[in-house]
């Protein structure tokens, strides 16, 4: 059994350079208490990978883990580059990957069998996955969605 949990970085400030691009004000709040409910809920053992992005790795810092910073997580990333990092389905246990659209999105698309652009993650969210054998066939199971909006 695997499970994948996507984090979307919260909101961030606009600017010229994307990749230091910071939270805002109203970013930092949405990734402490996105970080508060996951700390509450994640498994032990856990990895946290990041993308080096300013705006993904403070989301990240706000769950006062340690985590790695890859570039394949970088906002041109694919789902296949963010599928191979966490060795989906065959790895055990449980990675956090903290990330950008249109990226995270495209990932769980691609694991529900959903239409491509048919899933966009709001700002600051979390999709947590499960990968798991029944009889001779593996599946993909949406455990929950939360959004710091409703927390």
């Amino acid at each position: 059994m695997m499970d994948l949990i996507l984090w979307r970085h919260a909101e961030a400030e606009e600017g010229e350079d994307d990749l230091q691009r910071p939270l805002t004000a109203r970013g930092e709040k949405q990734a402490a208490r996105m970080a508060a409910w996951l700390d509450r809920h994640l498994p032990e053992g856990l990895r946290v990978l990041s993308s080096p992005a300013c705006r993904a790795e403070q989301t990240a810092r706000a769950l006062g883990r340690k985590y790695k910073l890859r570039s394949e997580l970088l906002p041109d990333g694919t789902p296949q580059d963010l599928l191979d990092l966490v060795q989906w389905p065959r790895a055990r246990g449980a990675v956090l990957v903290v990330g950008h659209q249109p990226m995270l999105g495209q990932t769980v698309a691609q694991l529900l069998e959903m239409n491509a652009g048919a899933c966009a993650l709001r700002k600051g969210s979390v999709w947590w996955l499960r990968q798991r054998q029944r009889m001779e066939s593996s599946e993909t199971i949406l455990l929950t969605v939360q959004s710091p909006d409703f927390l």
